[in-house]
C-alpha cells in the first residue's frame, strides 16, 4: 500500500467523507487484491464508520495472511474490543506478545485489559513489562493503578496516581482516579478537600451560555449527564425524579456510556468492571426521557458543544470521580446553573459546578466548609431507592445455621477500619460467621490481600466465607437470606448494598462518620425508619451487633416486616421525593435568574 493511498483515505475520514475513504480503499483492493496493508487499512475503516463485523472481516484476511504482522492483529484486537469481545482481544494481543517481546503496544493494551477479564494479576506484570519498554506509553499508570486497586493494594494504587500527577498536574483521569481513591483511603477529611481543591485549580474560568429568557418560574430544561444509565447502581435513584416531573419540563439525557460499535473508550472501575452496554434499565430509562442523546464518542470540548446546543437550564451531572466522567467538560459551564448528584460521595471540586445535593445527615451544617460546590438538602434523604422489580421473598437462614454476619460492599470498602469493627462484633457472638461477596473477591490475590487484613485484625479464617462475582439478579438476591445482619463499612459506607440488604429484610448496622461517605448508611437507614441501627463509635456498632445477634424475635420480625416497612418509608416515597428534588433544581435555577437580572 503506498502511502498516498494511507494519506487521502485519513484525508477523507477527517473531512467526514468516510464512505468515500472506504469506496477508495476498496477500488484499490480490486485492482490489487494481495495488498494486506490495504486491507487492515479497509478494517480500519469499517471499524471507524461503525461496521464491526465488516471491520473484523478485512482485518482477519490481512492478519491470517501475515500472522508475524503485529500491526494488524493489533487492529483486529481493537475492533473486537469495540464489539465487547474482550477476552478475544486479549488472546490476539497475547499472540503479539508472543511474536515480538518488545511489542510495547501489545503489553500496554493487556495491561489495561487483562483486569476486565478478572486477572488484575496478569495486568499488573503486563503494566510492569510496558513501563519497562515505554515509560511514556499513553495511559500505563492508570492501568497500572487500577490492576493495583483490584487486587487490594490501594495504597500503592494510590502512589502510582499521585506520581502521574506530581509529573503532570493537569492530566485528568490520574487525578481524577486519586480523588476517587481517596475516599477508600484513612486519610483526614481536610486532606481529602485539599485534593479536591487542587483538581479544580487545573481548570480556567469559563464562560456559561447566554439564557435570555431568565423567568425563575418558566418550565426548565433539565439535562442529566451520566455514563450509568443502565443496570448499575446510579440507575436505582434515578427513575423518581424522571418518572415524576413537574407540568412542562424537559428532561434531555446525555448519555456518554460507548456507542456500541463507536470509538469510546471501554469502562473501567476499581472493580472488575462489567461491559457499560445498553441493557433493559437503559430502555425502561430511555422511555422516560423526552430526549435522549447518546454522547459516548464525542471528547469533552464536543460533549460541551452538544449541552449547549441542548440549551439546558439545570444539569445534573450525576459521575463525580468516578470512572470516564466528563468534568473536564462540564468545567467549561455548558450550562448557567450545574448541578452534582448521586453518583460520587464527595465534592467535584470543579468550580462550574454549582450544587450538590446532599442531606442534613449526609451533609450537616458545618460540611460547607468541604465543599466547592453550595449544598442543597433533600431531608429527609438525598435518595429515593427504586428496587429490583422481582425480587425473592425474604427468608430467614435455617434455624441450624449459625448467626451469619455479612456484606455485599465493593471489597476495597473493607478497610483497616472496618476490619477492627467486624472482628469486635464477631469475637462477641461465638461461633458467628462473616460472608462476603463482591467482584473484587473473584480474584485470587484479591480474596488472599483480604483474607490477610480480617486475619490480622483478629478474625479466625474459618469463620469467613467469600462469594465470587456472578451475574444472576436473582441468585445474589437469594444469597442475602443466608446471612442475619449486614454489616456496613467504614469510612466508605454502601448505598446500594444498603439498600438492598433493607429490601431482603436484613438489619444494617452502620455508624456515623466523620462525611459524606461515612454517613450515606445513617441516612438510608434512618429513611427507612429504623435509626436505632445507627452507631455513634466502635463500641456502639459492636453493641447493636450483638443485641441483634441475641435478639431472635426481632430478627425474625424484622426479616418478614421490613420490606412493606421500606414501601412506606421516605426511602422509596417516589412523589414526595421528586417533588423535594424538582422544587431543589427549580430553587437553584431561581437563585441563578436573581443573580442574573
Amino acid at each position: 500500500m503506498s502511502e498516498e493511498l494511507w494519506k487521502r483515505a485519513k484525508q477523507m475520514q477527517d473531512n467526514g467523507q468516510s464512505e468515500g475513504a472506504i469506496a477508495m480503499v476498496r477500488l484499490h483492493l480490486k485492482i490489487r487484491p494481495k495488498d494486506f496493508n490495504a486491507l487492515s487499512l479497509l478494517g480500519s475503516l469499517l471499524q471507524m464508520s461503525g461496521q464491526l463485523d465488516q471491520a473484523l472481516h478485512f482485518q482477519s484476511l490481512a492478519m491470517n495472511a501475515v500472522p508475524k504482522e503485529n500491526a494488524f492483529r493489533h487492529n483486529y484486537a481493537n475492533t473486537l474490543l469495540l464489539a465487547n469481545r474482550t477476552k478475544e482481544a486479549v488472546a490476539q494481543w497475547e499472540i503479539t506478545v508472543k511474536n515480538d517481546p518488545q511489542f510495547a503496544m501489545g503489553w500496554g493494551m493487556l495491561a489495561a485489559n487483562y483486569r476486565k477479564v478478572g486477572d488484575p494479576e496478569k495486568s499488573i506484570e503486563a503494566a510492569k513489562r510496558t513501563l519497562r519498554l515505554n515509560p511514556n506509553f499513553p495511559g500505563i499508570e492508570g492501568s497500572y493503578a487500577f490492576a493495583l486497586a483490584d487486587v487490594g493494594q490501594l495504597v500503592e494504587a494510590s502512589q502510582v496516581l499521585q506520581s502521574v500527577v506530581h509529573k503532570n498536574p493537569a492530566e485528568h483521569q490520574a487525578n481524577s482516579s486519586l480523588l476517587m481513591l481517596s475516599n477508600y483511603l484513612p486519610q483526614s477529611s481536610q486532606a481529602v478537600f485539599a485534593l479536591h481543591q487542587s483538581y479544580g485549580r487545573i481548570f480556567n474560568a469559563a464562560t456559561p451560555p447566554q439564557v435570555p429568557d431568565r423567568d425563575p418560574a418558566r418550565a426548565l430544561r433539565i439535562g442529566i449527564l451520566s455514563n450509568d444509565l443502565r443496570y448499575h447502581s446510579v440507575s436505582f435513584y434515578v427513575r423518581a425524579f424522571m418518572r415524576h416531573k413537574p407540568e412542562g419540563a424537559h428532561i434531555i439525557v446525555f448519555s456518554t456510556a460507548p456507542a456500541q460499535g463507536g470509538e469510546g473508550k471501554q469502562a473501567v472501575t476499581f472493580q472488575n468492571a462489567q461491559t457499560t452496554k445498553a441493557d433493559d434499565t437503559t430502555s425502561q430509562l430511555r422511555a422516560l426521557a423526552d430526549t435522549w442523546l447518546d454522547v459516548g464518542n464525542c471528547d469533552h470540548p464536543m460533549l460541551n458543544a452538544i449541552i449547549r446546543e441542548q440549551r439546558i437550564d439545570v444539569l445534573l451531572e450525576l459521575a463525580g470521580h468516578t470512572w470516564d466522567n466528563r468534568l473536564p467538560a462540564i468545567a467549561l459551564k455548558p450550562a448557567p446553573v450545574i448541578v452534582t448528584a448521586i453518583g460520587y460521595p464527595n465534592t467535584t471540586g470543579v468550580p462550574a459546578v454549582d450544587w450538590r445535593l446532599v442531606d442534613s445527615i449526609t451533609d450537616p451544617i458545618s460540611s460547607e466548609s468541604y465543599c466547592t460546590e453550595r449544598l442543597v438538602r433533600l431531608d429527609p434523604c438525598f435518595l429515593c431507592y427504586s428496587p429490583p422489580a422481582h425480587a425473592p421473598e425474604p427468608t430467614l437462614p435455617d434455624a441450624s445455621a449459625a448467626i451469619t454476619f455479612g456484606s455485599f460492599n465493593n471489597a476495597q470498602k473493607i478497610s483497616s477500619e472496618t476490619c477492627a469493627l467486624w472482628a469486635r462484633v464477631m469475637a462477641a457472638v461465638p461461633g458467628s460467621r462473616l460472608l462476603l461477596k463482591s467482584e473484587g473477591t473473584s480474584n485470587a490475590a484479591a480474596r488472599a490481600n483480604l483474607l490477610q487484613a480480617l486475619t490480622n485484625a483478629g478474625i479466625a479464617q474459618t469463620q469467613i466465607e467469600m462469594v465470587g462475582w456472578f451475574d444472576d439478579r436473582d441468585a445474589h438476591l437469594r444469597l442475602y437470606n443466608r446471612i442475619h445482619i449486614a454489616l456496613d463499612t467504614m469510612p466508605y459506607n454502601g448505598t446500594t448494598t444498603t439498600c438492598e440488604a433493607m429490601w431482603m429484610g436484613l438489619p444494617v448496622v452502620c455508624m456515623r462518620g466523620d462525611r459524606h461517605a461515612a454517613r450515606v448508611s445513617a441516612s438510608l437507614v434512618s429513611a427507612a425508619g429504623h435509626p436505632e441501627w445507627i452507631a455513634e463509635n466502635a463500641e456502639q456498632y459492636a453493641q447493636i451487633a450483638i443485641q441483634l445477634a441475641t435478639d431472635h424475635a426481632t430478627l425474625t420480625s424484622t426479616r418478614h416486616n421490613l420490606r412493606q416497612q421500606l414501601i412506606a418509608s421516605p426511602l422509596l416515597d417516589e412523589k414526595n421525593y421528586a417533588q423535594r428534588f424538582h422544587a431543589a433544581l427549580r430553587a437553584c435555577w431561581a437563585d441563578w435568574c436573581a443573580a442574573h437580572v
